[in-house]
């Protein structure tokens, strides 16, 4: 440790911090997180949960791999799809992208 770090951390004096006031950082860090990462997180899956549910025989999707197809049978966590050329695939509804996500999405 060198010697500013020393008096940076060292309390000033005449001045007592209050227990709360050094864990105000800590609760401001919370917080942060929650509001732009958890809370996001959280809506984005609640999303996609119903949009999966609202599945119909007929939709039109994307899985996961790129595949587009038709929906023709769906079971409790399953769903049979046809491609193009009359190919059916039966799939897990985990592997179903919401409408409007773009498949391998450069960052």
């Amino acid at each position: 440790m060198n010697l500013l770090s020393i008096l940076l951390m060292a309390p000033q004096e005449g001045a007592q911090q209050g227990g709360l006031m050094s864990f105000l950082p800590l609760v401001l860090i919370v917080i942060v997180f929650y509001f732009f990462f958890i809370r996001p997180q959280m809506k984005k899956s609640k999303e996609q949960r119903k949009f999966r549910e609202e599945l119909k025989k007929g939709d039109k999707i994307i899985t996961l791999g790129g595949i587009h197809g038709k929906v023709l049978s769906i079971d409790e966590t399953t769903v049979t799809i046809e491609t193009e050329g009359q190919g059916k695939l039966k799939i897990e509804k985990s592997a179903i992208l919401p409408q409007g996500t773009v498949v391998g999405q450069q960052r």
